[in-house]
């Protein structure tokens, strides 16, 4: 692997550290304010100003809007977008709608990309990913699918049950996965569902740990006879767990990103502190615990962003297969050092860390449900093992 960036990628990820460090992290209560009601006044006013500057949805092909940057050149913009708790929306690379425009990109039909994904790319729009059930129903285990579509002539009418589906009581279409058939490896499929079709229903956005924010609104969902054409496949009959898959191992890795980003953040925010606060005759930053545990935080950060880079380099060139083991890896590990890293954010600044006149009370509420979505932790423990004990795993990597 070359750690290297190009001289563009080198400077285009400055240019987003720049944006968020300038224009986006000091208005960021502002942006969480006036979320809870509804107004994103000052949200599009800096959407405008990153299209304006050419960061619109670097994710995305040139012919869709974007820079063709690839997973890699992904990395190294997420990380500084994830600095924030809103920076990923200013530039459109936020979840769930990132993950949903690479989807409908590769699997999408030319109709449904005009009809969805050009309206979602351009930010005229939102989307939701429905695929998690309450019990017993789909969860951590997809085999346990309850949400099922039967054709009808030639069309197909979905009835089932849908929770946490982030963003989509707002949402302007529904990604829906349902049991097409009885066969264990090919009975799911995906369908594009607008949003207000007949039989949808919007049951309400879940209470959650985490502060509602922006599109991470969890939505419980319930599909009543809902009928959709043949044309709102994606992929084909049968496709549904391997685009589920498709999906979320690059999903991951992008939450990792955004993670990493954060992690960085709180990081430095501590050093800041602990350089000037005075406690029992010398400043915080002298006291050997204090140190072991910046320590340990530097070095879990560092080796996440190493299991991302190596996760990311594998899926450019190819090896989707190869890399499955390494995003569970990755994710495993990174979404339990942001949550070790706000906690001993939170124990290093004391009152302070714990009151909200500082951010990390609220971003360790929302970062808690880093290490159950997209697979909890346990799951992803079990992959590793399982891979390595059938020799799948190469550590020599």
């Amino acid at each position: 692997m070359d750690f290297d960036l190009s001289p563009e990628l080198a400077d285009l990820r400055r240019r987003v550290r720049a944006f968020i460090d300038t224009h986006v992290i000091p208005v960021e209560r502002v942006i969480v304010e006036e979320d809870s009601r509804l107004d994103h006044t000052t949200l599009k006013g800096l959407q405008a100003r990153a299209r304006a500057e050419g960061l619109w949805t670097p994710h995305l092909p040139v012919e869709h809007g974007g820079k063709g940057l690839g997973i890699m050149g992904m990395c190294a913009l997420f990380r500084e977008m994830g600095r924030s708790m809103v920076g990923a929306r200013v530039f459109n690379c936020d979840a769930p709608d990132q993950g949903n425009m690479d989807l409908l990109l590769s699997s999408a039909s030319e109709v449904l990309q005009k009809r969805y994904l050009a309206p979602l790319a351009a930010g005229e729009i939102t989307s939701a990913f429905c695929m998690t059930e309450p019990a017993p129903g789909a969860g951590a285990d997809p085999s346990n699918l309850k949400t099922m579509a039967t054709q009808d002539g030639d069309s197909w009418v979905i009835d089932g049950h849908k929770w946490y589906s982030t963003g989509g009581g707002l949402a302007s279409f529904l990604i829906v996965m349902a049991r097409t058939s009885d066969d264990p490896r090919l009975g799911a499929s995906m369908f594009l569902v607008d949003r207000h079709a007949p039989g949808v229903e919007h049951v309400r956005d879940i209470p959650v740990m985490g502060p509602p924010l922006l599109a991470h609104r969890e939505a419980e969902m319930k599909f009543h006879q809902v009928r959709v054409g043949k044309d709102a496949i994606l992929g084909s009959i049968g496709e549904g767990f391997r685009l589920a898959q498709k999906r979320l191992v690059p999903a991951r890795l992008t939450h990792c990103m955004r993670w990493l980003g954060l992690a960085e953040r709180t990081l430095s925010m501590c050093r800041q502190y602990l350089g000037t606060r005075l406690s029992f005759g010398k400043v915080l930053a002298h006291h050997q615990l204090i140190q072991k545990m910046i320590a340990d935080n530097a070095l879990a950060i560092h080796a996440g962003n190493l299991m991302t880079l190596h996760c990311a380099y594998l899926l450019e060139k190819g090896l989707t297969k190869e890399a499955r083991p390494y995003s569970s890896m990755a994710k495993n590990h990174v979404a339990r050092l942001l949550c070790q890293v706000l906690d001993d954010a939170i124990q290093m600044h004391g009152g302070l860390g714990y009151s909200e006149d500082a951010p990390f009370s609220l971003w360790y509420r929302g970062a808690r449900a880093a290490r159950i979505a997209d697979g909890p932790d346990e799951v992803h423990q079990v992959v590793i093992a399982r891979e390595f004990l059938l020799g799948n795993l190469d550590l020599l990597v």
